[in-house]
């Protein structure tokens, strides 16, 4: 019975020159309710683009381009999928190399089953967290883009703490003027007050 999935929309792509080991990965991923697409060397994998929330099973050593190599080109790319590695004992030090310019993780043959998964399955939760952070900032940003230029400078006055008062000093319009433009702030922002404001901003710049 195949295992149901926290995340059913996510991706597998294993990518391995040897199809044996594909369609071996590739039943044991669906057994635990993963969705997997295979590739025969990296220059395929590469060719074929990104594809929404997914991780990468990459081996160290195939024919054509390296697995290091295709992390590499994943980076000029601007692709952010996680990887994780296949590699023999001799391929460890590549292999930690790999993690050190971004890789996700190396799991070395012969490997435990349920390790590789579990690996996989943190693999895609990261790339889970990564787009819903990256999702954060886009509604930050198109939230404050609707701002006046007046409106960020009172925000800005309002994240330092400033009161209605000082901000009116400091702008040297009236109070009321300033009430305006903060009820307007929280209106365009979708907040409630400047702690709430103060939250949404430092969670959509993380």
């Amino acid at each position: 019975m195949t295992l149901a999935t926290p995340l059913p929309n996510a991706l597998v792509h294993v990518v391995d020159d040897d199809p044996a080991i594909r369609d071996s990965l590739s039943f044991l991923l669906g057994s635990r309710g993963l969705r997997t697409r295979e590739w025969a060397s990296g220059e395929a994998f590469l060719a074929g683009g990104p594809s929404g929330l997914a991780c990468v099973v990459l081996d160290m050593r195939m024919d054509g381009i390296s697995g290091l190599e295709v992390l590499e080109r994943m980076h000029a790319l601007g692709r952010s999928e996680p990887v994780v590695f296949l590699t023999g004992h001799a391929d460890v030090p590549i292999a930690v190399e790999a993690l050190k310019k971004g890789a996700f993780d190396f799991v070395e043959k012969p490997f435990n089953d349920n390790a590789l998964v579990d690996t996989v399955l943190a693999a895609l939760a990261r790339a889970e967290a990564d787009r819903s952070a990256h999702e954060g900032r886009d509604l930050v940003e198109s939230r404050l883009s609707g701002l006046t230029s007046r409106e960020r400078e009172v925000l800005d006055l309002l994240l330092d703490g400033r009161l209605n008062k000082q901000i009116a000093d400091d702008l040297k319009v009236s109070m009321r003027t300033v009430e305006v433009h903060r009820a307007r702030i929280f209106e365009k922002m979708g907040v409630r007050n400047a702690v709430e404001l103060a939250t949404l901003l430092t969670a959509g710049r993380r």
